[in-house]
């Protein structure tokens, strides 16, 4: 377990280590959140904090939303989610504590879940790389298609998770062990090796990784 920081993906850039080698990175700006709530196994069943990002105008929060951050004595946030953790990481928090990318100072390698690029409803060629069949010899309407999709008479039926044409993209992705590159605590801002899925200024979610 380990706790989950909410940023923006702000694109893609690159860095010159000290060796001189060029480097392709992802620029992520980092919370900072807020500490909303803290959960306890006595009275909730299970150990978890609830964290806040990015402020929200009082007029569009709801009465129960408003009451909940009034209780806490936290303003509004346009983001709320849930992190569970150990007993010993939910007791270094407090309610209303700001948390950002420092939490990633020493930290190696990091996870990051994001949501993909949303490219509507695609054929198998731009969805599953499929090849593009030979244009001549008699070949005709069918260009771009997947060829056969059955396999005769039995089973009789297209089998389940047959790659066809589809929605592609506007998916939950998650890419393991991203490595730090370069830490701005001061900027809150994360440079990490390689790409994160999602579009630019997308919502990202960024954890230490145990890879």
């Amino acid at each position: 377990m380990g706790l989950e920081i909410l940023g923006r993906k702000l694109g893609m850039a690159q860095i010159f280590t000290e060796s001189g080698e060029r480097v392709p990175v992802t620029v992520i700006s980092t919370g900072p959140c807020i500490v909303v709530q803290k959960k306890t196994e006595e009275r909730d069943g299970y150990t978890a904090v609830q964290l806040g990002f990015e402020e929200r105008k009082p007029k569009h929060t709801t009465r129960a939303q408003a009451g909940h951050f009034s209780k806490h004595n936290v303003s509004p946030k346009r983001f709320v989610y849930e992190v569970r953790l150990s007993a010993e990481e939910a007791d270094a928090l407090e309610t209303g504590q700001e948390v950002g990318c420092e939490t990633f100072d020493g930290v190696a390698k990091v996870d990051i879940t994001g949501v993909s690029k949303g490219r509507g409803f695609t054929g198998v060629i731009k969805r599953w790389n499929f090849n593009t069949p030979r244009q001549t010899h008699g070949t005709h309407e069918a260009f771009r298609h997947g060829g056969a999709m059955g396999a005769g008479t039995y089973p009789g039926r297209i089998i389940k998770g047959k790659k066809m044409a589809g929605q592609y993209g506007n998916a939950r992705v998650t890419t393991l062990g991203l490595r730090v590159e370069k830490l701005d605590a001061e900027q809150g801002l994360l440079f990490v090796r390689g790409s994160v899925a999602g579009p630019t200024q997308g919502l990202v979610r960024v954890v230490a990784s145990t890879r």
